[in-house]
């Protein structure tokens, strides 16, 4: 037989059950895929579940919102579900965003189809429920639209003389992910090298340090993401200070020199003009 102090126990818990898990039950958003790519271009479907804490009777509201670039800003809505099956899509989703929802399923769906990079953002999926308003009443899940990398673009900055310091830089103006760069280069006979000593990488910016003319060659750079990549070349050829300061030398001489013949060919005329008056006057 149960002795006293068992039977004490089991009441108080069979009331401990009885009286509180009633009162934990409450209102589960979730949604399962926290995150979701998608193809520039393509469609996608995201979908939220919903657990109401007691059976759903006049009003029911379920809104999908759409996270700001700016953390500052407030949310904006993408579309409205109300329990009549009336779905209001916001005017600058209208035709591209479809909104559905099942109650015997307790789930959701917003679909948006011709997706752009405009779209990569955080959405948000909330319930609204009368005298159901704790728990978890929102769930957030982040879209990412996959764009490949345009054709970067390649540039030197820095004199390519001898024992100079120069950049290279590589940048694709688009790409979701960010692309990532890397730098390869080539002798003049176009056989595979390794980049001189203290040669520097980073975020698409590769520094050569004392150039010389073992530097001179191709330069390829790769910017590659997710979803493609593309690449960019350019042909780095080093000379020596004394080419440059000789070709300026002969521009400046070339012009002195052009500047002595229009002199004579100026004297010349006047001596002939006035050669020509005294002949007249004799």
């Amino acid at each position: 037989m149960l002795t006293q102090m068992q039977l004490t126990w089991r009441t108080s818990g069979l009331f401990l059950i009885l009286t509180v898990l009633p009162c934990c039950r409450c209102l589960q958003v979730s949604i399962p895929q926290q995150d979701y790519r998608v193809a520039n271009g393509e469609d996608i479907s995201m979908i939220c579940s919903f657990i109401p804490a007691r059976p759903v009777s006049d009003i029911f509201i379920l809104k999908w919102e759409a996270y700001p670039d700016n953390p500052d800003d407030s949310v904006k809505t993408v579309g409205t579900y109300f329990l009549n099956n009336q779905v209001d899509i916001a005017p600058t989703y209208e035709g591209r965003a479809f909104l559905e929802v099942d109650m015997d399923k307790k789930e959701s769906t917003l679909r948006l189809t011709k997706v752009t990079m405009e779209d990569s953002r955080r959405f948000q999926c909330s319930v609204t429920i009368p005298n159901d308003d704790e728990g978890v009443t929102a769930a957030s899940t982040s879209l990412l639209v996959l764009v490949p990398p345009s054709p970067p673009v390649c540039t030197i900055q820095g004199r390519t003389e001898y024992w100079q310091n120069i950049t290279i830089t590589c940048k694709s103006e688009e790409g979701s992910p960010e692309p990532v760069t890397e730098w390869k280069t080539f002798s003049v006979e176009n056989a595979p090298r390794p980049f001189p000593p203290k040669t520097t990488q980073k975020d698409g910016v590769l520094s050569l340090f004392n150039i010389s003319r073992e530097t001179s060659g191709f330069f390829v750079c790769t910017s590659t993401n997710d979803i493609g990549s593309n690449n960019c070349n350019l042909t780095l050829a080093v000379v020596p200070a004394s080419m440059n300061i000789a070709s300026t030398v002969g521009i400046i001489g070339g012009v002195l020199a052009g500047i002595v013949v229009l002199a004579i060919i100026i004297c010349c005329c006047c001596r002939r003009r006035a050669k020509n008056q005294k002949d007249a006057e004799g």
